[in-house]
């Protein structure tokens, strides 16, 4: 796997404040049975497809560093973008896989090698 371009996540990381804007158990603003697994929120001062900045999913390990990432297809929204998935243990993984891979989305799971 690529080193760099987890060096490359790290330093974003590194750099970038990240901003929970929905916290666990928070709804969708706009899907109000679409319930948040874990903290989520995004890289201040970073840009994605979307306009919005970098999404990253905040699990509860001690780890501090990025498990990995998620790339998801949106077919309602038309639309692909990757998840960062920072500081998770493999349940909430497991329960982030589930949560993308339904409604409209599918996602592939690429893990962080160098854990």
């Amino acid at each position: 796997m690529n080193k760099r371009y987890w060096n490359f996540l790290n330093k974003l990381i590194n750099e970038h404040p990240i901003v929970i804007d929905r916290p666990a158990g928070s709804h969708h603003p706009d899907f109000d049975d679409l319930v948040y697994p874990l903290d989520y929120g995004y890289l201040e001062g970073t840009y994605s497809m979307d306009g919005g900045g970098i999404d990253i999913w905040m699990g509860k390990s001690n780890q501090n560093t990025i498990s990995g990432v998620l790339c998801i297809i949106d077919l309602k929204k038309s639309d692909s973008e990757i998840k960062i998935v920072f500081s998770c243990n493999d349940e909430e993984i497991k329960n982030l896989k589930e949560f993308h891979n339904s409604f409209s989305q599918a996602a592939i799971w690429i893990e962080n090698p160098n854990l």
